[in-house]
């Protein structure tokens, strides 16, 4: 499949655009109307088949065993670890699952390096470095504590983090083989419904009483998540997991806290100050030394 390997830049920066506006009110559900989470996913599962649909208008279904298995990886271990994510959030705290689940790209990087062979420059290096540590610095929320700093949570966040570390080399490999975007796309779609049973059963049952403005909030921003995941499929068919990964976790945060700003009124941390600059600092060194090199092939196994 031949793309534009500069295209990523655009891709990536309409992902950080749509999960970063979907950050700022994706919580707004629960805390307005106290919707449980397993419905928000379960809507979420539907909310896939928009951009699907239109993907796959515009691109043919891959019908080779390569691409359905790249693409059910990528969307299992995506919503399985969601579905994981909400497990750990019942038996831990918060301001210590997310500071570890956001360390997600740091797998992905780690295994594009080892299984893809993928090659950055050093300039591009100290920028994921510093993304890295952004990703975590902005995880951290404000406050804390609430007695449960240990337990069954520690190896369900860790669960969810090699998950979506994973899930961004698969769609990475699924683009290597050849797959098109609309295609991953699609069997992550499947796999989001497949796992929407799941999501019920631990709901126990539909919620009561839920206004509907529970839902349609939901489905509003959910939709901004479902288009944010397929721009991410066509930014790492198109740039390198070592860059798109890192770079897209620690930039769509900054722009969920600079909105919170303005909608909340709410000042960011002294640790998320921090990793804001950070997290400008290093994209602005991925993206310079990509420019630099003029977006050469990389030297990605195949």
């Amino acid at each position: 499949m031949k793309t534009d390997r500069r295209g990523w830049i655009l891709y990536a920066g309409l992902l950080v655009l749509f999960w970063g506006v979907w950050g700022a009110f994706s919580s707004r559900p629960t805390e307005l109307y106290g919707y449980p989470v397993e419905m928000v996913y379960i809507i979420w599962s539907f909310t896939m088949l928009l951009p699907a649909a239109v993907a796959l208008r515009r691109q043919s279904f891959d019908r080779r065993p390569v691409a359905a298995a790249y693409g059910l990886l990528a969307g299992l271990t995506g919503a399985g670890g969601q579905l994981v994510l909400f497990q750990a959030l019942s038996d831990g705290p918060a301001y210590l699952i997310f500071p570890i689940v956001s360390l997600s790209p740091v797998i992905t990087v780690l295994m594009a390096l080892v299984l893809l062979r993928e090659r950055i420059s050093p300039l591009a290096g100290a920028g994921v470095a510093a993304a890295l540590v952004a990703i975590v610095l902005v995880s951290i929320p404000a406050g804390g504590g609430d007695g449960r700093a240990s337990g069954a949570w520690l190896p369900l966040a860790v669960v969810v983090c090699a998950a979506w570390g994973a899930q961004a080399f698969f769609m990475r490999k699924a683009a290597l083989a050849g797959v098109n975007d609309a295609t991953t796309f699609g069997w992550m779609t499947v796999s989001g419904l497949l796992l929407a049973p799941v999501a019920y059963a631990m709901m126990g049952g539909l919620p009561q009483g839920a206004p509907w403005q529970a839902p349609a909030l939901t489905a509003g921003t959910q939709l901004l998540n479902a288009v944010g995941a397929l721009f991410l499929v066509m930014a790492l068919s198109r740039g390198k997991a070592t860059v798109v990964a890192p770079l897209t976790n620690a930039l769509a945060p900054v722009l969920t806290i600079v909105l919170s700003l303005v909608v909340y009124r709410t000042l960011p941390t002294v640790w998320a100050t921090a990793g804001i600059v950070l997290a400008v600092a290093g994209s602005t060194l991925m993206v310079y030394s990509d420019e630099k090199r003029g977006g050469a092939p990389s030297a990605d196994a195949r």
